[in-house]
């Protein structure tokens, strides 16, 4: 069942209410009641980021190849990373990281990340603006396309957008991208399917209620006036707001990290409870064709920008966890084209064409996915990292076992057919309702279910009760209303042809314990 659809046939406004004395007066899912016996955001829809690295990453000198390190330093012989200062990664001996990358090393050997050796396509183009294009559009080199895949993407979800947005289907903005203007990534094959801030100030600003003054001029008259009329056609503004307030304590970020800025408001913003599908946030200055390095080479400009790079994603990780919400989300790094294999006079590299990517979040399978690139014994200039991987490989993967979304949809959105890859666990997608619950004592299969559903919860013993309520907190069917001689694990089914179709709550009470499950009758 698509998103949409169960957000129209189960969410509807709902009168003030009060439960045991709580007044409920909000949308059903946003029931603070709910809430508070969910102990987390009812809104479990999966959350793609995107981080964009500006000006193509020397992925050489972020995943370096141990195996064939003699070659890597002869090519490189002004920049290359000594070898003994290279992170290992657990159970990779071939691989390992540039050594300011101790947050991302990390992860990978908690099981957290993955990387896709040398990813690209057919053809590159070396030019920023035009590789860039490819990446967003998705296209193939010689194709110009004027949409994104993401765009693409939330077109086929929110068909008809803009007209009628935000509604009661959807009240949040569909793409939200930090640190720039909204790109192409977000272009649908109409409108924009995102909306933009062009810096953190812009977030906060917005939160608090506070707005640059305009000069006292005419030119500034009109500024004020175009400002005013912003505001109040900017739809999700509120919205944004709103979820923004809901969150008051988050984990620390490091400062001077303008990376970890954006990546501390998109945490904000998903614990807040904004069902935004995909966010972009960037860090740019990877065109690195000279002072790459220092004297020593594992310092410099590169290492900086993967220093931010590395603390910004832990902190976000670590952030998200301390929120709760680790599980809906996946990241993924990107950048326009690599570096060529061979370093230039100027302690730099030039444009080439393949590089690794990054994908990070609970449900990535762990590990390195591809071979090391092959070095030739004597790299010239020309030489460039061959791709074996194609981008849009792993953006099918993304859509496929994130978003779930069919064949048919999938071959819209890119194109043509790509293969997935590998990259993200099996399970990620085979509930509307992923387990967030690090330990689960009332659950129910299957969910979404049509007529009925077997749950499954765990008691140790003595008074137990088992109730079903609706959206509004009322309870409409208890299943279990009973004592129990011994602790173990138990089942029951609920039976809901007479209810209709929408959201509900199987909540368990076992003595002072007590947990809810969310599940879904459709149609």
């Amino acid at each position: 069942m698509k998103r949409r659809d169960f957000l129209r046939n189960t969410v509807t406004p709902i009168a003030a209410t009060a439960i045991n004395g709580i007044p409920v007066t909000s949308m059903g899912m946003e029931s603070p009641l709910i809430q508070a016996l969910m102990g987390m955001a009812t809104d479990t829809d999966h959350v793609l980021v995107l981080i964009q690295m500006n000006g193509g990453n020397d992925g050489l000198n972020m995943v370096i190849p141990i195996d064939t390190y003699g070659a890597y330093q002869a090519a490189r012989t002004n920049i290359a990373i000594p070898e003994n200062n290279i992170l290992a990664l657990s159970g990779t001996p071939k691989t390992g990281l540039h050594p300011v990358m101790t947050g991302v090393q990390k992860l990978f050997n908690d099981g957290k990340a993955t990387i896709v050796q040398a990813v690209g396509y057919p053809q590159p183009s070396f030019s920023h603006f035009r590789a860039t294009d490819i990446w967003m559009s998705a296209s193939n080199s010689n194709q110009f396309v004027n949409n994104g895949w993401v765009g693409r993407y939330l077109d086929q979800e929110f068909p008809g957008y803009p007209i009628g947005y935000p509604n009661a289907s959807m009240t949040d903005p569909l793409g939200i991208q930090i640190g720039s203007v909204t790109s192409l990534n977000f272009q649908g094959p109409a409108v924009t399917m995102g909306v933009s801030m062009t810096d953190p100030n812009n977030f906060y600003n917005l939160i608090n209620g506070v707005q640059d003054p305009a000069p006292n001029t005419p030119a500034g008259f009109e500024l004020g006036f175009i400002r005013s009329v912003a505001r109040q056609t900017q739809q999700f503004a509120d919205v944004i707001k709103s979820a923004a307030l809901r969150v008051t304590q988050q984990n620390p970020y490091p400062t001077g990290n303008s990376l970890a800025d954006q990546l501390k408001i998109v945490a904000r913003l998903i614990k807040g409870g904004l069902r935004t599908r995909v966010y972009m946030v960037s860090i740019g200055g990877f065109d690195t064709h000279a002072g790459q390095t220092q004297a020593d080479t594992s310092t410099g400009s590169h290492a900086t920008l993967l220093l931010r790079l590395s603390d910004a994603i832990k902190a976000f990780m670590d952030d998200l966890k301390f929120l709760g919400v680790q599980r809906r989300v996946l990241g993924m790094t990107f950048s326009e084209f690599g570096r060529r294999i061979k370093s230039n006079s100027s302690t730099g590299t030039d444009h080439g064409a393949a590089a690794p990517v990054i994908l990070f979040g609970e449900y990535v399978n762990p590990g390195v996915v591809g071979n090391n690139p092959t070095i030739p014994a004597s790299a010239s200039v020309n030489d460039n990292v061959p791709f074996q991987y194609d981008f849009r490989s792993i953006y099918a993967s993304i859509l496929e076992k994130w978003f779930c979304v069919n064949n048919t949809v999938l071959q819209s959105v890119l194109l043509r057919n790509f293969q997935s890859l590998p990259v993200i666990k099996s399970n990620s997608c085979n509930s509307a309702f992923p387990d967030l619950t690090e330990n689960l004592i009332i659950k129910n299969y299957p969910n979404p279910f049509t007529s009925s559903t077997t749950i499954t919860f765990k008691t140790e013993g003595g008074h137990t009760s088992v109730l079903i309520m609706d959206t509004l907190g009322r309870v409409i069917y208890t299943l279990i209303d009973q004592d129990y001689a011994t602790a173990g694990q138990y089942t029951v089914t609920f039976n809901a042809d007479r209810f209709a179709a929408g959201v509900y709550y199987a909540r368990l009470q076992n003595g002072a314990v007590q947990q809810v499950r969310t599940m879904l009758k459709v149609k």
